[in-house]
């Protein structure tokens, strides 16, 4: 038992305190825009059975607990059954090849549908990527630079990339590749790699751009950069990119509050464009919070890599940092019109079980990396023993 508590309150002064805080907040916060945009009250919801609500809910409590579980586990430990979960992940992801399990949505096939739960299986292959990557460069050390060592790790990490580039999912083959770059990075790769893969960005976007991509694809890039398209048009063409601008603008310094009767209709406003809701409801002010929350997020993801003890845990940090701050910025990006839309969700905060769930789980490898050190290292002092 003396062990258990010893265990216990090493645990909880390692731990860093903060993160969990602000992911519980946004989670809370996240249910409670749910929840506003179709009742009055969370008990109307739940009794009238708002499904959206419900799974919001269930992701959110779920997440958190899978977050404090994993945080308890050595990371290293987590690190090392990778032929437990990263098999699984892959499978998943590969079940989006029989259309019948398939839930097709615009021109991708992101969804698995298994009966009793549908679920984004890239999702829980991010989970899987960014702990196996990490292991894999953990493993390497000093050889990183090694082409025979580089190529299989180039490998490793461009293999999901192109699994969900087939599928459709544009998107998340980005988030991928995104956290790949910045762990090679954050590795310490030498630059002459760092030269000849951006000497090689070019020639792979023009094949992409003409070969690859579709006609709507290129549309919603050039939409970004036509300043003279007329804004009837504009209404027809880009409805989504249209209505949710007016919708963050509609809500100026304090928003419309939640009895407005000139809400402006938001698609996919649970979702991808939540932050034009949060815009319309709350305003500048209540945008800024959310954005000052998310920044502090990465911020401490950042400050916790410095922390870390070893490599792999370095990695994960990174790793969770990429995934989350690529999220963040592509998100509101969309909703002011300076990215293109490529249905990304904003963390902790978009409607989405399976994203919900797997950012508390990434999370939950972030703790496990700071309770798991010898020395607290926060944001701005170190602890000592």
């Amino acid at each position: 038992m003396k062990s258990i508590l010893n265990y216990l309150g090493g645990y909880f002064r390692h731990i860093d305190k903060i993160l969990p805080i602000l992911c519980i907040g946004l989670t809370v916060f996240s249910i409670f825009l749910t929840n506003t945009m179709t009742y009055d009250t969370m008990a109307s919801a739940i009794k009238q059975g708002d499904v959206n609500v419900k799974t919001q809910i269930a992701a959110g409590i779920l997440g958190i607990s899978i977050a404090l579980m994993i945080s308890l586990i050595n990371y290293k430990f987590i690190a090392k059954m990778w032929f437990v979960y990263a098999p699984i992940a892959v499978i998943l992801q590969m079940l989006l090849f029989i259309p019948s399990l398939t839930i097709k949505r615009d021109d991708d096939s992101a969804w698995l549908n298994l009966g009793f739960i549908t679920i984004q299986p890239s999702e829980i292959l991010k989970f899987a990527f960014i702990l196996t990557i990490a292991t894999h460069i953990n493993k390497l050390g000093d050889k990183l630079n090694s082409p025979k060592h580089l190529l299989p790790l180039l490998a490793h990490g461009l293999f999901p990339v192109g699994l969900i580039i087939i599928q459709g999912d544009a998107g998340s083959a980005l988030v991928f590749l995104f956290i790949f770059v910045c762990m090679l990075f954050m590795a310490g790769i030498s630059w002459k790699y760092l030269v000849a893969g951006a000497a090689a960005v070019p020639p792979i976007l023009y094949v992409a751009w003409n070969f690859i991509m579709k006609d709507h694809h290129r549309q919603r890039f050039l939409i970004l950069f036509d300043k003279e398209m007329q804004e009837a048009e504009r209404r027809v063409k880009f409805y989504q990119q249209y209505n949710g601008r007016m919708a963050l603008g509609s809500g100026q310094l304090r928003g419309l509050g939640f009895n407005a009767d000139n809400y402006t209709f938001i698609p996919e406003g649970r979702n991808d464009y939540i932050f034009s809701y949060i815009g319309m409801t709350f305003g500048f002010i209540g945008c800024m919070i959310v954005v000052i929350a998310l920044a502090v997020l990465c911020l401490k993801l950042l400050s916790d890599a410095s922390g870390a003890q070893d490599m792999l845990g370095r990695m994960i940090c990174v790793g969770v940092f990429a995934m989350v701050f690529f999220h963040c910025i592509v998100n509101i990006g969309m909703v002011l019109c300076v990215t293109p839309v490529i249905g990304i969700p904003l963390p902790f905060v978009s409607q989405g079980g399976t994203a919900m769930l797997m950012m508390h789980a990434c999370i939950g490898l972030v703790l496990s990396v700071t309770a798991h050190r010898e020395k607290a290292k926060h944001m701005f002092y170190t602890e000592k023993d």
